[in-house]
């Protein structure tokens, strides 16, 4: 029987990752961003990189383990691989490093980018293998804005893409029209959460947007 995972979008590039006996939360942000939703709970939490949006491990109850950087960890069945990249495109230079998340739970393998600043490598993309998720920054300023974006994902050729990063809080950042329209689906509305199963598909890349919990 196919397990059920649910991606809630807790804003910024914050999800929350429901499987069957796990719960991860990635890169949780700090007041001084916006108010973080209340009493989160976590078994495992990811950070991208060490700035306030994202490093916010306080505002999370993590009953297991944070994950901070490259490596490979296996936490109460899940499954995550941190891939080296940078936050800008010159080697980490103007903002740092960044790692991206392979999140693999109850079968499904989901790619939290973070605040990925260039285009992906073949060794990264190798490292990351393949994906059916992909979460993506497209607000441009401190990430890849919306053209690049779109041409990560071709990189990453997942089956699923939900965008995150993007203007809604308080950072002046490009809005997520800008990527729809570079995915050739400028119609999509926003759903409460998404509901997935690692044996069940789309026919076809799709793309979903979240509403901030």
């Amino acid at each position: 029987m196919s397990r059920i995972v649910e991606i809630t979008y807790l804003g910024h590039s914050s999800f929350r990752l429901k499987g069957k006996s796990a719960v991860v939360v990635t890169d949780p942000y700090d007041e001084k961003l916006a108010k973080f939703p209340r009493d989160i709970q976590a078994d495992i939490v990811t950070v991208s990189h060490d700035h306030f949006d994202h490093n916010s491990l306080k505002n999370v109850q993590c009953s297991m383990f944070n994950v901070q950087g490259p490596g490979e960890y296996e936490v109460k069945g899940v499954s995550i691989i941190g891939v080296q990249t940078w936050h800008d495109e010159k080697g980490g230079a103007e903002r740092g490093a960044n790692t991206v998340y392979v999140i693999e739970i109850d079968g499904l393998r989901v790619a939290h980018l973070g605040d990925l600043g260039h285009k992906l490598a073949q060794g990264q993309l190798d490292e990351m293998g393949p994906i059916d998720v992909v979460l993506v920054p497209v607000g441009g300023v401190y990430t890849i804005d919306a053209k690049i974006a779109a041409e990560v994902v071709k990189q990453v050729d997942p089956w699923v893409v939900i965008p995150m990063h993007y203007k809604q809080l308080n950072l002046e950042l490009a809005g997520v029209e800008d990527f729809l329209k570079e995915m050739g689906k400028p119609e999509v509305q926003p759903d409460p959460k998404f509901v997935i199963t690692a044996d069940r598909m789309p026919t076809e890349l799709q793309v979903v947007v979240l509403e901030r919990k």
